[in-house]
């Protein structure tokens, strides 16, 4: 009998929130992205527009201006999904410097994001909350690495309750409520169980390999 095949046996992937946004989102995105794919413009022009915006969003957050900041958040995430939709519909290779540019920057994006956290918080003097901001920064970026470094060795690891489309909806809604401190909370706490989950994922799915 031939060696079963590991992706046969594998269980099918859940779908994430990032997956059903995605689906529910096609009809506006598509035709935005058959007329910029019209144009040939470049996905990467959208990837680093989206990360400079952070700028404004982190100036913003740095202010106090939190309300400004979640708004702005919401015009600048379709930015996210458009650039790995058009880089499809240009028919770019998948994996490519594109998918390294947008990763990247994706990561950078956050730090701007939550420098401004740690610069408000650290001017007004609330030392509790500019240690909760580090620890959401440090939490969300572990848990992107985590993700990244499974996949770069062919294993799962799309699980956990706060990827970076969970995040996003988090801090969105604190900023618009204007109480950030809250979502800080929420992303701190969520991204280091995030984080454990996945290697817990992770070592499952090594130690299953190694038995068989």
């Amino acid at each position: 009998m031939p060696p079963q095949n590991p992706e046969d046996a594998a269980p099918p992937q859940k779908k994430t929130l990032t997956d059903e946004l995605r689906r529910l989102a096609f009809p506006i995105i598509d035709p935005i992205v058959t007329l910029l794919a019209r144009f040939k413009l470049s996905p990467d022009v959208l990837t680093v527009v989206g990360m400079l915006a952070h700028f404004i969003l982190a100036a913003f957050i740095a202010t106090g201006r939190m309300q400004a900041a979640g708004i702005g958040a919401i015009l600048i995430a379709p930015l996210d999904a458009l650039d790995g939709s058009l880089a499809r519909k240009l028919g770019r290779k998948q994996g490519g410097f594109g998918a390294f540019l947008d990763s990247t920057l994706d990561r950078l994006a956050e730090v701007i994001l939550y420098g401004g956290f740690i610069y408000y918080y650290y001017s007004t003097g609330n030392t509790t909350m500019l240690a909760v901001a580090y620890v959401a920064m440090s939490g969300s970026l572990l848990t992107s690495y985590t993700r990244s470094r499974a996949e770069a060795l062919g294993l799962s690891c799309k699980v956990g309750i706060m990827s970076r489309v969970e995040r996003y909806v988090v801090l969105i809604g604190s900023l618009l409520l204007n109480r950030p401190d809250i979502g800080l909370i929420i992303i701190a706490v969520g991204g280091y169980i995030t984080f454990g989950h996945r290697i817990y994922h992770v070592w499952r799915q090594t130690a299953q390999s190694e038995q068989e």
